[in-house]
């Protein structure tokens, strides 16, 4: 029997020197000015020519400001339309984006911005108390554009500040940089593993294969509307979500957070025939009552990654969504495998996108090639140059490891039967994943060291109980001769210093920490305890800050659905 992989791909921009974004965004608004192509929920939209010349308009503002090839630039936003405009003003100079979490705050964000090495960054109204907070450890920026808050401008020690408008100067030139398929696009920070989060370097064509992909295999037309309610600080949201839509000359409709109570609602609103569902998005959506109107919608096809085998079909009756499809992928090397469209094998990750990558299923240990069905860590290197990440900014030791033997090294656990079909099994690296956001252990502990009662400490995933192998951390902690630990207030002061979802839910003290040796702390004994000894957040009815006013949001919807 042969081994199945993904059919070639329908390229939109068959010539890979072509493939840069702000390119790409310049030839539709050539092609198709007029049709409609971004809008926030429930706003009107702008159409490509709109969108291309506000993007001229800030490209020229960046470069007043100094901005240049090469140079890095934060984005500090929440989902809106001026995220995306400034991403493609950005690439129209060949600078490149640096997009940060928005619930980052103390070390969390200080060492994005310093590993980064920007001058410049532009960020919210509401944010800005974090910058300032961190002011003086963020020696190498320079510039603060502010967007919101009418324009009133914040107080700093050192940093200058602007108002986002002062980037709009009204030019609809292009200002003519030349631009290569080879430079970066973006960095995107995700979670380390035994050190700090880290910068994965982005060429444009690796950014647009994303697209490529995702258009590919989610068949893709100009009359299609994509959803887009996952972070845009993510990969996920912009590569394979508004660029594709962009590439087949289609519409996305961006919301400003995602809702699993309102999602239906939000489906209905936006038109969308297509979207994607990210860690336990699908499952929270499943969750919520049934309405008269889950099945009122145009959505024809939804991404999940996962799609959680017990519950992907009930998902499709429930909602009336005739394909939920599944892929693998990551920050790093794009998507890999993909779910043919004519056998959809609930459970697993599909098949390989081997037009474009080498796959391997190896002994991590050893790198030698693991039998079809058994499990190891799955491997992949591109077949084309400028398809795949360049490393890690500023970071040569840990792009060397995971780069080592030519192949780039996932740290998840998959399977590969012998009809070519893959399957996600758990992840082989000491790193996180909660609520769909990845989280560095070595973060959560860098912030939890500072605390004056705590001697050492180590935060470790354990199971959540929720489909999609998703995380809840747990924190070791071993304290300081004669300190005790008050958990509420010690979660509160945690809180303060990093962003909610980082904050542990599980607290443990230990006499000492387990450890090789040479002297290293043997996590994996600290997750197989489990959580019986542990002090639980939740059980305690300890809430915080972000899950009370989630809570007091819902309760404000349903007052209003009467």
């Amino acid at each position: 029997m042969s081994v199945r992989t993904f059919p070639p791909l329908d390229l939109a921009v068959p010539d890979r020197r072509e493939w840069i974004v702000s390119r790409v965004l310049e030839r539709r608004s050539q092609t198709d000015g007029d049709r409609p192509f971004l809008e926030l929920l429930d706003q009107p939209a702008l159409t490509y020519a709109e969108v291309d010349r506000r993007v001229n308009a800030l490209a020229h503002g960046f470069r007043a400001l100094g901005v240049t090839r090469g140079d890095r630039a934060l984005v500090m936003l929440p989902n809106s339309i001026e995220f995306l405009l400034v991403w493609w003003a950005l690439n129209r100079l060949g600078a490149v984006e640096v997009p940060i979490n928005h619930a980052y705050k103390g070390y969390f964000l200080e060492h994005v911005v310093n590993n980064s090495g920007a001058r410049v960054i532009v960020i919210a109204s509401d944010l800005v108390e974090r910058l300032q907070a961190s002011e003086a450890r963020l020696p190498e920026l320079e510039t603060a554009v502010v967007h919101g808050g009418d324009d009133r401008l914040p107080g700093f020690a050192r940093l200058r500040a602007i108002p986002f408008t002062e980037l709009d100067t009204g030019r609809d030139d292009p200002p003519g940089v030349e631009l290569s398929h080879r430079d970066l696009l973006a960095i995107m920070y995700t979670s380390g593993t035994t050190g700090p989060s880290k910068g994965v370097m982005m060429p444009n064509a690796h950014c647009h294969l994303f697209a490529e992909l995702t258009a590919n295999l989610t068949r893709l037309t100009q009359d299609d509307v994509y959803f887009v309610a996952t972070p845009l600080y993510h990969g996920n949201a912009p590569m394979m979500q508004v660029y594709p839509a962009m590439l087949r000359g289609g519409r996305a409709v961006v919301c400003p957070r995602f809702s699993a109570s309102e999602w239906a609602d939000q489906i209905r609103r936006s038109g969308a025939t297509v979207t994607n569902l990210l860690g336990v998005m699908m499952e929270f959506v499943f969750r919520q009552p049934e309405r008269p109107g889950d099945r009122d919608h145009r959505l024809r096809v939804a991404l999940g990654q996962p799609a959680p085998a017990a519950i992907v079909e009930d998902f499709k009756r429930r909602f009336g969504i005739p394909r939920v499809l599944e892929y693998y992928g990551m920050t790093e090397i794009g998507i890999v495998t993909m779910m043919p469209w004519d056998d959809v094998r609930p459970g697993s990750c599909g098949v390989a996108v081997s037009e474009w990558f080498d796959l391997e299923i190896v002994d991590p240990e050893t790198d030698e090639p693991r039998a079809p069905g058994e499990v190891g860590e799955l491997l992949v290197r591109p077949k084309a140059p400028w398809l795949f990440n360049q490393g890690y900014w500023r970071m040569p030791d840990t792009t060397l490891e995971a780069l080592r033997n030519v192949w780039y090294h996932t740290g998840d656990g998959l399977t590969r039967d012998a009809d070519g079909y893959f399957s996600f099994v758990d992840r082989m690296r000491d790193v996180i994943r909660r609520r769909a956001v990845n989280i560095s252990s070595y973060d959560v502990e860098r912030v939890v060291a500072d605390h004056e009662d705590v001697a050492e400490c180590a935060a470790v995933a354990v199971p959540s109980g929720l489909p999609g192998g998703e995380d809840e951390i747990k924190l070791c902690l071993v304290l300081r001769a004669g300190a005790t630990l008050d958990p509420e207030p010690f979660l509160a002061w945690c809180e303060d210093r990093m962003p909610y979802f980082a904050v542990p839910r599980y607290l443990e003290v230990l006499p000492a920490l387990p450890r090789t040796p040479n002297d290293k702390v043997q996590k994996y004994r600290l997750r197989e305890t489990g959580v019986a000894a542990a002090w639980d957040r939740v059980k305690a009815g300890y809430q915080l800050a972000e899950e009370r006013k989630k809570a007091e949001t819902r309760r404000r919807q349903r007052t209003q659905r009467g």
